[in-house]
């Protein structure tokens, strides 16, 4: 997409490791799309820390997908993809929102807004 909009502000796409340290200094933004499910734990820390390395004062982290949270209903197709995650591997599964919000405030990120979604899926926006 970076491509057919010519724009020179985004950068090109990169393989990356998100529970390594990232080859990135700086960026005023960072966008995770669906990936906290389908990795490890590991993972989503890793995001998290090198978001807060990267992240100017106030810039966003939005973290997109399927999650769950202790005080609300899991939706019956929620339940059932989570079953099916942890079943083709056990690092896998529906992430609590509230265990990412306490692993971003150990690194200084703060949970800004939750933004529901369709298909019963979340926007998390954390800034520094």
């Amino acid at each position: 997409w970076r491509g057919d909009c010519a724009v020179a502000n985004v950068r090109s796409a990169m393989l990356l490791d998100a529970s390594a340290d990232w080859p990135i200094a700086h960026a005023d933004a960072v966008v995770c799309i669906n990936m906290a499910h389908i990795s490890p734990w590991a993972a989503t820390v890793g995001l998290l820390r090198n978001a807060a390395r990267i992240l100017p004062q106030s810039a966003p982290l939005f973290i997109y997908g399927p999650f769950r949270q202790h005080d609300v209903p899991l939706a019956e197709g929620n339940a059932t993809f989570d079953a099916a995650l942890r079943q083709q591997n056990v690092e896998w599964g529906l992430r609590y929102v509230e265990d990412i919000t306490k692993e971003a405030r150990d690194v200084g990120l703060t949970l800004d807004q939750i933004i529901p979604m369709p298909s019963n899926n979340l926007s998390l926006i954390f800034c520094r």
